[in-house]
Formats: structure tokens, C-alpha cells, sequence
């Protein structure tokens, strides 16, 4: 007895997911849509670094020390591990509330704030929140229908609500937020070190090499060593000043976001409810706490759903399944049947008796 299974798909949370994010390795990896200037910063790092092993290093390995590029290939791996820990994964997106609980905090809203009367502009929906005897306000986000926690922010370029949002960073094409900040500090400090190590033997190997052929035969002969010493002369000014100004936002236990709203250093002069006031306890509050789990559970799986072209029709079902009884007409030929088989009502009537015999019993 033959039995046709109908494969079933497996679909994932994060394909159904909203917002405008990209998700690949069936959703283990997350990144914002535009990723073209991610792929520049890759392109810069392995371009710059690929040109100093092949040429600067072996040179100064033999002629100072092979400590130079041990040390250049440490902090290589260290800053691109840190940059793709930090473009792939979840920033702290926080899930949009569900029709029933959407439902559910209108009417809420409307309770609290009452029936506004026509032509009058409604109160602002905020929610008042206390934070170490401070009050922060929970602002409501109308595209994901939630009251948003205390330092979080709705990303224009995601579409998503982030979690103790700092930025949305193109270069490393992510938002940076509560589950990624610590590697995207890491990427810009190591990175910056890296920055400052191939510019500086740079410098040195063309000093090196100008003592024994001359300055301008040596940029003739190294046309690869001016392409890096350029390339790390621009790129130095601006990692290097990124990197002080995250310091000091992470020694405050500050956002880039309230950075530039002015939240805690504005008009209203508010003390930072967040800050322990120790810049070493801020430091390890950002940098070393616990990092919370992913709230959206990309990889579950919702209710499965046939992946067929189209569910099989009753007729291809009845074939498929062997009836327990077949047909006798199945296992009987032509030669094989009887004659006898006709029913009597499909057999000819029988022939009346001859007229002539009763003629001859009247002559008589």
C-alpha cells in the first residue's frame, strides 16, 4: 500500500517579519537594506591591509623585527571580527505590537485622555516613567503601535524601533543599539590602532628604503606604499576622532542620539538618570554588562504551510491510495468471462410459437 506525503514548508519568523531589513543564512545574519557603503569599508580594510602584508611587512620583518607583522595581523582579525559581529547582528530591534495589543493600548489612550471633541488637535501620547527619582517620558511610536522603552528610538532607514539607540551607521550597514554597541566601539578603537600601526611603519619603511635608493626612486618603486600612506592619512582624522567622541559618550554613559537631542544637556538641564557619576562604572556598564538576548526570535517557526504548487485533487488522492477491495473487472479479461453474465432483462425475448401448427389442428 503506497501513501503520498505532502512535504510541508518550514517558514521562519523572520521572513515575516516588517521593517526594512535584510536577513540571510536563514536569519542568523541581520542588516540594514543598504549595504553599499559597508562593502567600501570591507573594501578599504582587506585593500589597505592585503597591500602592507604583501610588500611593507616582509621587508620590515627582515629588517627590524617579525614581531611587526604578527602584531599588524592581530589587530587586522581583531577589527574585522569586531565589524562583522557588529553589521550582522540584532541592534535590539524591538518587536511591533500585535493587532490585539495594538487594540488593546488604544483603548487605553482613549480612556485616559477621554473622548477629544472634533476639530481639536489630540493631547500627545506620552507615558511618564520613573528612573532613579527622575521622570523619563515613553513616547508612542505610531508606525510600531507600542510606547517605546526608556532609550529607544524609531530608525527612519530600518523602519524599526531600536532598543537604547545610538545611530544608524552605513558604514558598518546596521543600526548600532543596546546588543551591538560594545563591537561597534571595539571595531572604531581597534580600527584606529590599525590606522595608526600601517601609517606609522608606512612612514618607516619608506624612510628605510630612501636611505639606500632616495626618497623619489623609492615612491617610484612602492607605488602601493603611497596608495596606503594616503588612504590611512584621510581615513586617521576621522576613526580617530570618532573613537574620542564614543569615549567620551561611553564615560558618560551617554547616547549619540541624546547626544545631539541634547536630552541631558539641554535647555532643561536634566541630570542624566542614567549615569552612576563614576566614569569607570558607566565604562563597565556599556562595555562589560550582561548582554541581553534577541527579543525577536528570528528563527522561530510559525504554523507550517504546504510548500506544494497546490494541494493534491480528490482523484489523484483516491488513485494514490489502493482501495482494500479492487474492482473484479481489473483481474478479469475478455476470454475470462461468462457467458452467463447478462442479466435476464438485458437478454432477447423469447420467439412466440409457430401459427402454422394451431392451422393444421383446425383442418383436421
Amino acid at each position: 500500500m503506497s501513501v503520498m506525503v505532502v512535504r510541508k514548508k518550514v517558514t521562519r519568523k523572520w521572513e515575516k517579519l516588517p521593517g526594512r531589513n535584510t536577513f540571510c543564512c536563514d536569519g542568523r545574519v541581520m542588516m540594514a537594506r543598504q549595504k553599499g557603503i559597508f562593502y567600501l569599508t570591507l573594501f578599504l580594510i582587506l585593500g589597505t591591509c592585503t597591500l602592507f602584508f604583501a610588500f611593507e611587512c616582509r621587508y620590515l620583518a627582515v629588517q627590524l623585527s617579525p614581531a611587526i607583522p604578527v602584531f599588524a595581523a592581530m589587530l587586522f582579525l581583531f577589527s574585522m571580527a569586531t565589524l562583522l559581529r557588529t553589521s550582522f547582528s540584532d541592534p535590539g530591534v524591538i518587536p511591533r505590537a500585535l493587532p490585539d495589543e495594538a487594540a488593546f493600548i488604544e483603548m487605553e489612550i482613549e480612556a485616559t485622555n477621554g473622548t477629544v471633541p472634533q476639530g481639536q488637535r489630540p493631547p500627545p501620547r506620552i507615558k511618564n516613567f520613573q528612573i532613579n527619582n527622575q521622570i523619563v517620558k515613553l513616547k508612542y511610536c505610531y508606525t510600531c503601535k507600542i510606547f517605546r522603552p526608556p532609550r529607544a528610538s524609531h530608525c527612519s532607514i530600518c523602519d524599526n524601533c531600536v532598543e537604547r539607540f545610538d545611530h544608524h551607521c552605513p558604514w558598518v550597514g546596521n543600526c548600532v543599539g543596546k546588543r551591538n554597541y560594545r563591537y561597534f566601539y571595539l571595531f572604531i578603537l581597534s580600527l584606529s590602532l590599525l590606522t595608526i600601526y600601517v601609517f606609522a611603519f608606512n612612514i618607516v619603511y619608506v624612510a628605510l628604503k630612501s636611505l639606500k635608493i632616495g626618497f623619489l626612486e623609492t615612491l617610484k618603486e612602492t607605488p602601493g606604499t603611497v596608495l596606503e600612506v594616503l588612504i590611512c592619512f584621510f581615513t586617521l582624522w576621522s576613526v580617530v576622532g570618532l573613537t574620542g567622541f564614543h569615549t567620551f559618550l561611553v564615560a558618560l554613559n551617554q547616547t549619540t542620539n541624546e547626544d545631539i537631542k541634547g536630552s541631558w544637556t539641554g535647555k532643561n538641564r536634566v541630570q542624566n538618570p542614567y549615569s552612576h557619576g563614576n566614569i569607570v562604572k558607566n565604562c563597565c556598564e556599556v562595555l562589560c554588562g550582561p548582554l541581553p538576548p534577541s527579543v525577536l526570535d528570528r528563527r522561530g517557526i510559525l504554523p507550517l504551510e504546504e510548500s506544494g504548487s497546490r494541494p493534491p485533487s480528490t482523484q489523484e488522492t483516491s488513485s494514490s491510495l489502493l482501495p482494500q477491495s479492487p474492482a473484479p473487472t481489473e483481474h478479469l479479461n475478455s476470454n475470462e468471462m461468462p457467458e452467463d453474465t447478462s442479466t435476464p432483462e438485458e437478454m432477447p425475448p423469447p420467439e412466440p410459437p409457430e401459427p402454422p401448427q394451431e392451422t393444421t389442428e383446425a383442418e383436421k
